[in-house]
């Protein structure tokens, strides 16, 4: 099913922690929460543009702070706003983020009378060093504990996780994100660490105490988290942070592109390729794709393609619209030496 959200971000509102990475204003691009009439707005905006089939696809989205921690009374009046677009049939439903220590059956209760169908937990991690150092504020049994609470409230659940935070590494974020998987979310994110001007980590950077993995450290890794969530069936809805004007002006350091999933992507067709040429010997060969991948698997600068060449390989490239999206074959030219059998 197509999914629309109709965002709205909250920066920084009600959250009782300032993160080492944190700086909401610079990644959404809002310096203040919105007002009910706002919200509104949005909502007839969204009607008009997807008419009826707002009822199936979109969700009002509170995006950016953690929301069931805003002063009780500006969160009802947001949600005031957005419910009777909900009780109408008119929109599908709410989606918000929150922290995980900010959740219990109280709010759910409350949650769940004004129409909220999906609730995103913002894990990052799940080694409680890892958050400690990086002022999260919540600890790993708070992850699984409010998880529980969301789906047996009926919520679709969503999970958010980074990689490359002060003082994690590359197996600590794939071990995040098997606990994360064992929780079963409905829906994940995964964003690897950017570093932004008026962040701790902005400091611990400057300073030398930290270095964070640049983009094609993180693309592997990222590429690998992929892999693990859609093979149990989990929905990854978003890689990388979306690409902003304010983000841009303060990115000091980190994996920030702005088609950073395509680079994953791209990452996962040329693994799953390598396995095949795997015991070949190389030489030309042809790769049979759909073209709406060739873009994500020649990479930017063809920087793939080159990769295969730097291996021996000598590819040609040929789409092919019926074949199958996410795979590349490969076909090689007759071996002489070889019984026809077994070309």
């Amino acid at each position: 099913m197509s999914h629309a959200n109709i965002a709205l971000f909250v920066p920084h509102i009600g959250c009782p922690h300032r993160c080492s990475f944190c700086d909401q204003n610079a990644i959404s691009g809002a310096s203040g929460y919105p007002s009910p009439e706002a919200v509104t707005a949005a909502c007839e905006t969204a009607l008009a543009s997807l008419g009826s089939a707002a009822s199936r696809e979109a969700e009002v989205a509170f995006f950016g702070g953690s929301f069931t921690a805003i002063p009780r009374r500006e969160m009802l009046r947001l949600l005031d706003a957005a419910a009777p677009y909900v009780r109408s049939g008119r929109i599908r439903g709410i989606r918000l983020s929150t922290r995980p220590d900010a959740v219990d059956g109280e709010i759910l209760a409350l949650l769940r009378a004004y129409g909220v169908t999906t609730i995103e937990l913002g894990a990052q991690s799940m080694d409680d060093r890892v958050l400690a150092l990086n002022g999260r504020g919540h600890t790993a049994a708070d992850v699984r504990r409010a998880a529980a609470l969301v789906k047996e409230a009926g919520f679709t659940l969503g999970l958010q996780m980074m990689t490359g935070l002060y003082g994690d590494t590359p197996d600590g974020a794939l071990a995040t994100g098997r606990a994360l998987r064992d929780l079963a979310p409905e829906e994940v994110r995964i964003y690897p660490t950017v570093v932004l001007r008026g962040t701790r980590l902005g400091e611990l950077y400057r300073s030398g105490a930290y270095r964070p993995p640049d983009v094609w450290e993180s693309v592997p890794l990222c590429a690998s988290l992929l892999d693990l969530f859609e093979e149990a069936g989990i929905r990854v809805i978003r890689v990388g942070l979306h690409a902003s004007p304010s983000l841009e002006q303060d990115l000091l350091a980190g994996a920030y592109h702005p088609a950073f999933r395509e680079l994953c992507e791209g990452e996962r067709l040329l693994t799953r390729l390598l396995r095949q040429l795997a015991g070949r010997t190389p030489g030309p060969v042809t790769l049979v794709l759909n073209p709406r991948d060739r873009s994500a698997f020649t990479g930017p600068a063809r920087r793939n393609l080159s990769r295969l060449s730097a291996l021996g390989w000598q590819p040609r490239l040929a789409e092919d619209p019926s074949h199958p999206r996410g795979s590349v074959t490969p076909a090689f030219p007759p071996d002489p030496d070889r019984p026809p059998s077994e070309n």
